[in-house]
């Protein structure tokens, strides 16, 4: 059912995968990591998306011999050396980051404001923000990370592989340089509207930009000059 390999995983490790849809539709972004040779935690990024990430995986169960359930866990990220007990390490805010699960509030977890900053600079997509059902996997990048093209079937397998192989999107997901943004604002290249900003802090910002804009195109988002950081 999900987009990647996860069944190599070892005892402890993760694995980002998608959920989609039929037509590679996504249904949710999940980190699948590996608690026991038969138990696997699919963690979501918002609360809202287990039930749906559950619903679709019971609906497709059929004769398999496995059990789904969600649980009310909170996700908390630490900064640096890992901490304790055991969590899994993550690569989604550009430096070296842990992640656990658990009920109640944790001690010494990153703060969501600081998260946000290294998030967007490490151009990484958010559900909600940057990443929702409209959007195509590799518009964002996640063919790159998220995507197995040698596991075989899975939904949206097909759409997926012949864009990947026979196609081309029309517009990718971008880190800017620009000094003040918000979420919502127009980019601008050349008096055209190219595309939208998703997410911004101070200085970057990340949004969608048409794919026949060069890399270094100068951009106007929000009344400011902007620009595209390497991909």
């Amino acid at each position: 059912m999900l987009s990647n390999e996860v069944a190599t995983l070892d005892v402890g490790a993760a694995r980002p995968a998608l959920l989609l849809t039929p037509k590679g539709r996504i249904i949710a972004p999940l980190r699948a990591v590996r608690m026991s040779p038969e138990a696997f935690i699919l963690v979501t990024e918002a609360s809202g998306l287990a039930a749906p990430v559950a619903d679709t995986l019971r609906a497709a169960r059929f004769a398999s011999k496995c059990e789904i359930e969600t649980r009310p866990w909170v996700g908390f990220v630490w900064l640096g050396s890992e901490p304790e007990p055991p969590a899994t390490r993550v690569s989604d805010f550009g430096v070296e980051a842990w992640e656990a699960w658990r009920e109640g509030d944790e001690g010494g977890a990153a703060a969501g404001e600081e998260l946000e900053e290294l998030r967007i600079g490490a151009g990484t997509p958010a559900w909600g923000a940057e990443l929702d059902e409209s959007i195509l996997p590799a518009e964002a990048g996640l063919d790159e990370s998220h995507i197995s093209f040698t596991k075989g079937c899975f939904p949206g397998q097909e759409p997926i592989a012949r864009l990947h192989h026979r196609g081309h999107v029309n517009r990718r997901l971008r880190k800017l340089d620009v000094e003040a943004a918000k979420a919502g604002d127009e980019i601008v290249w050349n008096d055209k509207v190219v595309g939208r900003v998703t997410s911004a802090v101070p200085g970057r910002a990340l949004g969608y930009v048409r794919a026949e804009v060069p890399e270094d195109g100068i951009l106007v988002v929000g009344g400011s000059q902007a620009r595209m950081r390497p991909a």
